[in-house]
């Protein structure tokens, strides 16, 4: 059954405050939430928008360790980022806060003493890794060793990143403490677990029966936890960093923090509204919605449900509308990797164009499936949609309001078909503008306000005003008129996705801001109405902005190849006879071609020493011919002769792989003899 809501809480998944705040943040998160917030706003419902950074957990303390400074040196300086990123980009919060705040601690403490003294929780003593010289229990991230699946040496205790299996740190093979270097022992803990197999029957019924409308991703990840069974999980941990437990005998355990983080949304909800809190979470009238990314969806759907129903006294979310993953030029985004759009770098790069991404974000919104950024896209949206459509429309029609009637909006006329055929096309706008908004369809809803500039442009283009002018002035006042009431619909229904370029809109055309349900009028803008001076809305991005940000991508990519780079293991040994057997020389290279037809062969001709001879090898991708004549080669002489392509080889070039995959030729350092043998 439907209920009727009073008013919106929107909470967006709070940031961890580790680094800054990239576009995949921004496309799966943020843009969306805001969107849904400025969306509710201009239709004039109560809306609350709830954000906060994430600054507790392990991850924090090793940067802290690492940079030799404090977790709240590091917390503080993310926070400032970030916070400031997304004020950049006009993500409207009513409040971003932090969970370092004096509010947060008194919440979350809170939080926990009531499920304690309820009987919520259950306690276990676990056998764990601890580090003797350090003197304290190490969290899965302070310990590495031999993954148990691959081998990889260098596996961290909670995944190795080499095959990307989740581990914990008991399962390494010879852990290592990243504290002090020594082997840890294992010692008794005990910790508070939050039973999640207690809740698990009405958190089916309240999902799969109650909530089939949530997004399928969503949906369908629950019921796989389900269909595992859900298990206890630990509220607690051993760390100096964080939110001390608030019972006896605990010192040196601190909140999960995955149990701490979102409480934030509601202290930071009380920090805002110290005095009318309690509405936003406690009242059925209000409903209550997060945005997150996929990689959230267990902890805001089972998690801090099952949290919010053992207090007792919390409404539960309406709606969980999570996003899939944004890539970027075809590779995961990597903040460890430095393969990301960084929101703080981007306004250097791109100053004035938050629109911009914005735009491209939600056209190209990962709402169903992991999507793929682009700069080339970028790059294509901004120039053939954004300026050649929308910004081409508006600039055309400020302009000649201003040349043919001095800023003046013209009386209109009677309508012609054709008018009244162009009006029609975005009258029911509105309504299928709010049937997508109201169901997370972000990308459709951005489609209906592009269609309505398109409508715009598309007018002025076949009625012509600019040729009408001189023979019929008296329609021309009815066009110009028809174009500035729909520009006028457009600082409407482009507010909540495209709010910077909105607002210079409105200043052309020197008016305020509408209500939602304005939408489709034609008698926004009174006859006579003066507007302002036009002024581009978008500027063209050149292909050298573009092929710089793909430059660097490239730069970075071979850094990290470089970064990550190992020599391959050492073969099986092998009797000096054997190696004896190989006949290596050095030779000239005197010719060199491509092979026909083999994009990945050269054929050289080889003085040996003793005459010439023939080779192919397969290293076209990485050097032209001619840069290889008259270079000295290693070469081993007596392998028996096969063909290639048509083509007898009579030995083999030796090549060096380097960490990219390329392949180097191997030359003497110094001139040397042709025919002179490699010992």
């Amino acid at each position: 059954m439907e209920k009727n809501f009073k008013r919106t809480l929107i909470t967006s998944a709070l940031p961890y405050a580790n680094g800054p705040v990239h576009i995949g943040h921004l496309a799966g998160v943020y843009v969306p939430a805001d969107i849904y917030a400025r969306w509710l706003r201009l239709k004039g419902e109560e809306v609350l928008f709830i954000g906060g950074s994430d600054e507790h957990g392990v991850p924090i303390t090793l940067l802290a360790k690492k940079e030799g400074v404090t977790p709240q040196d590091i917390v503080d300086r993310y926070h400032g980022i970030i916070k400031k990123s997304f004020a950049e980009f006009g993500i409207s919060f009513d409040i971003y806060s932090r969970t370092t705040s004096p509010t947060h601690h008194e919440m979350a403490s809170q939080f926990f003493k009531t499920l304690y003294d309820k009987g919520e929780f259950i306690e276990k003593e676990s056998e764990q890794l601890y580090d003797e010289e350090a003197q304290q229990f190490l969290a899965d991230r302070y310990v590495t060793g031999t993954c148990p699946h691959c081998g990889n040496k260098g596996a961290y205790g909670d995944q190795c990143e080499k095959c990307g299996k989740d581990l914990s740190a008991l399962e390494l093979i010879d852990p290592v403490s990243t504290i002090s270097n020594s082997k840890p022992v294992l010692r008794n803990t005990k910790h508070w677990y939050l039973p999640l197999d207690r809740h698990q029957q009405w958190l089916e019924k309240w999902i799969l029966e109650e909530h089939k409308e949530w997004k399928s991703n969503v949906y369908g990840q629950c019921k796989s936890w389900f269909d595992m069974d859900l298990q206890p999980r630990a509220v607690s941990r051993d760390l100096e960093w964080g939110i001390s437990l608030p019972i006896p005998n605990t010192e040196g355990k601190v909140l999960y923090v995955w149990f701490d983080a979102p409480i934030g949304y509601i202290s930071n909800t009380k920090e805002l509204l110290p005095n009318d809190w309690e509405k936003w979470w406690k009242d059925e009238s209000t409903r209550l919605v997060h945005f997150i990314g996929k990689d959230n969806i267990v902890f805001h759907c089972i998690v801090f449900p099952a949290m919010l129903k053992a207090e007792g006294s919390f409404i539960l979310p309406d709606n969980v509308p999570a996003n899939e993953f944004l890539n970027l030029e075809g590779n995961k985004i990597s903040t460890s990797k430095n393969w990301a759009v960084w929101l703080n770098e981007y306004l250097v790069d791109f100053p004035g164009k938050q629109d911009t991404l914005r735009y491209v974000l939600t056209a190209n919104a990962p709402e169903t499936k992991d999507n793929d950024f682009t700069w080339k896209d970028f790059q294509t949206r901004h120039n053939s949609e954004l300026v050649a459509i929308y910004g081409n429309f508006v600039n055309r029609t400020v302009v000649l309001t201003n040349k043919y009637y001095e800023g003046a909006v013209p009386e209109r006329g009677e309508l012609t078909d054709y008018d009244k055929q162009t009006l029609a096309e975005f009258s029911d706008t509105r309504n299928e503008m709010d049937r997508y908004l109201a169901n997370f369809r972000f990308r459709d809803a951005l489609k209906e306000v592009m269609n309505l500039a398109r409508i715009g442009n598309k007018y002025l283009a076949e009625t012509e005003p600019w040729k009408l002018i001189k023979t019929d002035p008296e329609r021309v006042k009815t066009i110009m008129n028809i174009a500035v009431q729909i520009c006028a619909n457009l600082s409407i229904a482009f507010e909540p996705f495209l709010p910077f370029s909105t607002d210079k809109l409105r200043a052309q055309l020197n008016i305020g801001r509408y209500q939602w349900n304005e939408i489709g009028s034609v008698d926004l803008v009174a006859a006579g109405h003066k507007i302002g001076a036009p002024e581009l809305l978008f500027e063209k991005i050149e292909d050298d902005a573009i092929q710089a940000q793909l430059d660097r991508l490239e730069r970075i990519k071979k850094e990290n190849e470089l970064k990550n780079w190992k020599p391959v293991s050492v073969k099986d040994t092998c009797a000096f006879e054997d190696f004896q057997k190989l006949d290596i020389r050095v030779g000239t290279v005197l010719e060199c071609k491509k092979v026909p037809k083999a994009d990945k062969l050269l054929e050289f001709r080889i003085d040996d020493g003793m005459g010439c001879r023939t080779i192919v090898s397969g290293i076209a991708k990485w050097y032209n011919p001619e840069e290889l004549v008259g270079k000295q080669v290693c070469f081993i002489a007596n392998f028996a002769p096969r063909s290639l392509k048509g083509v007898e080889s009579q030995g083999m070039i030796l090549s060096a792989v380097n960490s990219d995959g390329s392949l180097a030729v191997i030359s003497p350092s110094k001139p040397t003899r042709p025919g002179c043998t490699v010992e």
